[in-house]
């Protein structure tokens, strides 16, 4: 089992609150998802993430880089077979900087409930199955880093590639990192159907969007929480995924794209899309390509602003030593 979180520290802000528990669960309400419930076994929830005045606001005041924190969503639902696995390795990634890790259990029905009231971290629950996409709204709101990174809890991609997300961040050369699945580069494809439906979906965006990206639908997406939080995100289900991509795009900006493992689930292991969140990912492709698009050399870059690193990370001294390269 995970370590048990500690219970020091508690947000006890009952007034957006209802006196109704769930378990280890409170109910609050959400724009994005109605009614919720927020874990504070051990955990220090803010009630409007957005609202309170994060580092990364304060340092796009005074012109000062945020020190790197890592926000990692994971949206669950029935996903008791791997969803232990996945957390206690992401637990244990080096990631060069704080992690806040946000579970948001989207009205699961099976053990999941149980086996995550161990993480030590924020807790997030919907009393009903609302979607993945406002699973991740919902953490989106509450997340309290200077990057998001969504991660699936039912073990399609390795949390070993994080650290790879981070490097480029780090040293300034990338906004964005996404992790690409390649062909033949530590990947599983199992279905031609998937494998190909991503390929056709990636070309269509880039005609689309003027872009050259290689893999539209990966997980794997570190993207800055000013950035995420400018988009207009309306996605309920799959096609969340779909319009980040979009939006992304549509505001200038481009992904660096970094090999990630992956090795896919079948329909009898739990995988979830169906060929009609193919047609809606077209849809939200044009929709969003109605509300214009904004050329890479004008795109706002105070939407990425840059980041530094913890003194004591190995990763920060190799960034160092790049950024003094290059001064060379």
């Amino acid at each position: 089992m995970l370590p048990r979180a500690d219970k020091s520290g508690l947000d006890t802000n009952e007034s957006t609150r209802d006196n109704a528990k769930w378990g280890c669960w409170h109910i609050v309400n959400s724009p994005y998802s109605g009614r919720m419930a927020i874990d504070t076994s051990g955990v220090d929830v803010e009630e409007d993430a957005r609202d309170a005045p994060s580092e990364m606001r304060k340092l796009d005041v005074h012109g000062v880089a945020a020190q790197f924190k890592l926000t990692i969503v994971v949206p669950v639902f029935n996903e008791e077979r791997t969803i232990e696995t996945v957390l206690a390795a992401l637990v244990l990634q080096p990631v060069p900087g704080e992690v806040e890790i946000v579970v948001v259990d989207d009205g699961s029905t099976d053990r999941t409930p149980e086996i995550i009231c161990d993480v030590p971290h924020v807790r997030i629950r919907h009393e009903l199955n609302r979607g993945k996409g406002a699973a991740i709204l919902t953490a989106i709101e509450r997340a309290t880093g200077t990057h998001l990174l969504v991660f699936d809890a039912d073990s399609e991609y390795d949390p070993n590639d994080i650290s790879s997300l981070v490097v480029p961040i780090a040293t300034g050369r990338a906004e964005v990192v996404y992790g690409a699945r390649v062909r033949g580069g530590r990947t599983n494809f199992p279905s031609l159907f998937y494998a190909v439906g991503n390929r056709v979906m990636t070309e269509f965006a880039n005609v689309l969007y003027g872009s050259a990206i290689s893999d539209l639908h990966t997980c794997l997406k570190l993207l800055p929480l000013p950035l995420l939080r400018e988009m207009k995100l309306k996605e309920r289900g799959f096609g969340l995924d779909t319009e980040i991509s979009a939006e992304m795009l549509r505001l200038g900006f481009r992904p660096y794209e970094v090999p990630a493992s992956y090795v896919g689930r079948t329909r009898e292991e739990g995988k979830k899309i169906r060929l009609r969140d193919a047609f809606r990912c077209v849809m939200v492709l044009l929709k969003v390509r109605t509300r214009g698009r904004t050329r890479y050399g004008a795109r706002d870059r105070s939407l990425a602003p840059p980041v530094s690193l913890a003194p004591w990370c190995p990763e920060r001294r190799r960034a160092e030593w790049f950024l003094e390269r290059r001064r060379l």
